[in-house]
């Protein structure tokens, strides 16, 4: 990864958090299902050993995502000095927006580890991001999909904690 990898401090502590309990909980214990299971003998029909050695690549799987990821992270507290009348939008922005005519959307930036759907929240380097930083509440945008040309009205910029 040569690009900067930015993410909130709550991002990057959650992702540690997630590195500690698979090395420190959950991988020790399929470990040892694992060593009971390749004690029963034959390994070829037995199901906890072969489960346990794909759920053990799994996990280790993700231990070297996340050691890559909080070794390569730039946390960011975007918290701090945001707190403008009129904020302009970078790293950690609440951008409510309306697209055309429809109704208020909301996306928070975060990184690209923190990316959830559900919540609204976009990574930094996404298209939409990349469109709405440098402005303000009050500023419209051209916002170029797939599908065509989207005009974006920005309603309010605000920085807040994280939920």
């Amino acid at each position: 990864m040569t690009s900067k990898n930015y993410i909130s401090l709550r991002g990057f502590y959650s992702l540690q958090s997630e590195l500690k309990h698979l090395h420190d909980v959950e991988r020790p214990r399929v470990v040892e299902t694992v060593s009971w299971a390749a004690s029963n003998g034959d390994r070829s029909e037995n199901g906890d050993y072969i489960y346990g050695k794909k759920k053990l690549r799994e996990i280790d799987r993700r231990i070297r995502y996340l050691i890559k990821s909080i070794k390569t992270a730039t946390p960011v507290d975007f918290l701090k000095g945001n707190r403008e009348e009129s904020p302009v939008i970078y790293f950690g922005a609440t951008v409510w927006f309306e697209r055309g005519s429809q109704n208020l959307e909301k996306v928070v930036i975060l990184g690209i580890d923190e990316i959830d759907s559900e919540k609204s929240h976009v990574s930094w380097v996404s298209p939409i991001a990349k469109v709405l930083f440098g402005k303000k509440a009050g500023d419209k945008v051209l916002f170029r999909t797939p599908s065509g040309e989207v005009h974006l009205l920005i309603k309010k910029v605000s920085y807040e904690q994280i939920r």
